[in-house]
């Protein structure tokens, strides 16, 4: 048998399936933090933590290119800044798992063609629902809106805070990560980039 397949009861309830050496998992590592997995208020806990994971993670489960694959021409000869920004998103760290929070600003210069603005966020959501660094997932939004929308420039800025900072390790709470990316014109040009900078509130 399948042991990714869906138990009878996980399809009346319509919910994820968690396989058994998942949930065996999630115990042990209960048991090694120093709880007992058998108690009453975590008996249930291994399928929900597998269920939020795969919610979590569901980006690996979409190409995010998909979302720029419409496009709209009528620009009305519309060729300055696109601006989307204070985009919030949650991510996890590849190194510890832990959350990453932050917002991100993403702007580009376009050709003769434009996106709904809605799937810039896509976009983000696509690349930070995976474990990530912050650094790359700059550069994977960035570097995909170039690739599809064949822009003149694209800038990405991300702030975020991470929680194997703030609540472990040198627990430091507080502090936030900048990274940016620019692609065209905004590396090029220095003016052009301090403008979408400005915009951007940086």
């Amino acid at each position: 048998m399948n042991k990714f397949a869906a138990s009878d009861e996980d399809l009346e309830s319509g919910k994820v399936h968690v396989p058994d050496d998942v949930q065996d998992a999630i115990r042990t590592l209960i048991a090694w933090s120093g709880d007992d997995p058998a108690r009453e208020g975590l008996l249930d806990t291994p399928k929900r933590v597998a269920r939020a994971w795969k919610e979590y993670c569901q980006g690996y489960q979409e190409d995010p290119a998909v979302h720029l694959s419409r496009v709209f021409e009528e620009v009305g000869g519309y060729e300055e800044i696109v601006l989307l920004k204070d985009i919030p998103f949650q991510s996890h760290c590849e190194h510890h798992m832990a959350p990453i929070i932050g917002k991100a600003a993403i702007a580009y210069l376009p050709t003769n063609r434009v996106v709904g603005i809605s799937k810039l966020a896509r976009v983000l959501h696509g690349y930070a629902r995976r474990l990530q660094i912050q650094e790359r997932l700059t550069a994977e939004v960035a570097e995909c809106i170039w690739e599809h929308l064949e822009p003149r420039g694209v800038a990405v800025v991300i702030d975020a805070s991470h929680a194997c900072m703030t609540a472990r390790g040198v627990r430091t709470p507080g502090v936030g990560m900048v990274t940016s990316r620019m692609m065209g014109t905004f590396l090029e040009d220095q003016r052009s980039r301090k403008e979408v900078l400005s915009l951007m509130g940086y």
